[in-house]
């Protein structure tokens, strides 16, 4: 099994500090998975511990033979993640939202993991945004959510401070660039007021926020609710659930498009 996603960053950035801020290990680990000749980048493998990734190139990290490691199979957990949390290996003084998966949290049936357990977020939700969150060791199902090739949607419901146009949502829908590059075109429509709807086929940092910052509208909060046919449903915010078999062969299904 092997972890891969494409790095849309502005600037160059270490690949060990990238990985740690994905929650896919620690620095220090990313250095010993990279002397083991398990990390590429767009298919050469990575050499020297202070490479940097360059925006646009993709990461592979590929998992042991055995299945042992960060990046073996068998466990995702689908979180409603609270604001406050990060997603992924925070810095000091913020608290990851692996740390809410624990049993008396827990949502169904089926053991929760170990405390040490690495579960990398299957895609960005900040700290200051809640919803539906993925954290898992399963190296399949991380290429169909969050893989160049993904063809899976995510879907937001968007409350914001600031006058709703038809040409602000115009421009939110196509016509926008970040980072000097031009967006996928983005569903957005009027829930009610001031409430919007996003459904995004990429996830570039920040970018609801950054979009609407660009039409002249403020986020005042943001909640995931959907990713590809996996919907928040009811679960509770700050508890989780283990993802079941047949949600994992429909994201994966659904993410070949």
């Amino acid at each position: 099994m092997s972890w891969t996603r494409r790095y849309d960053e502005a600037e160059p950035q270490r690949v060990n500090r990238w990985l740690a801020q994905n929650g896919v290990c620690s620095r220090r680990e990313a250095e010993a998975l990279i002397a083991e000749g398990r990390v590429s980048i767009d298919g050469e493998t990575v050499a020297d511990a202070g490479r940097k990734i360059l925006p646009g190139q993709t990461l592979t990290l590929a998992g042991r033979a055995d299945g042992a490691g960060a990046l073996g199979v068998g466990f995702t957990a689908v979180l409603n993640k609270p604001v406050g949390y990060v997603s992924g290996q925070p810095e000091p003084g913020y608290t990851p939202a692996v740390r809410l998966l624990t049993a008396a949290n827990q949502v169904g049936e089926g053991a929760a993991p170990d405390a040490r357990a690495s579960l990398p977020p299957l895609g960005r939700l900040d700290m200051d945004s809640h919803g539906l969150l993925l954290l898992s060791d399963d190296g399949v199902l991380a290429k169909a959510v969050i893989g160049p090739e993904s063809a899976l949607d995510k879907e937001y419901v968007v409350r914001v401070a600031g006058q709703v146009t038809g040409e602000k949502l115009s421009r939110l829908r196509h016509g926008l660039s970040l980072d000097g590059r031009r967006l996928k075109p983005a569903k957005v429509g009027v829930i009610q007021g001031q409430t919007l709807r996003f459904v995004l086929k990429e996830g570039r940092k920040r970018q609801i926020r950054r979009m609407c910052d660009l039409v002249g509208l403020k986020v005042t909060d943001l909640l995931r609710v959907r990713i590809g046919p996996l919907d928040l449903g009811e679960l509770p915010e700050g508890r989780w659930r283990r993802l079941t078999a047949e949600e994992r062969d429909a994201l994966i299904a659904a993410s070949k498009g």
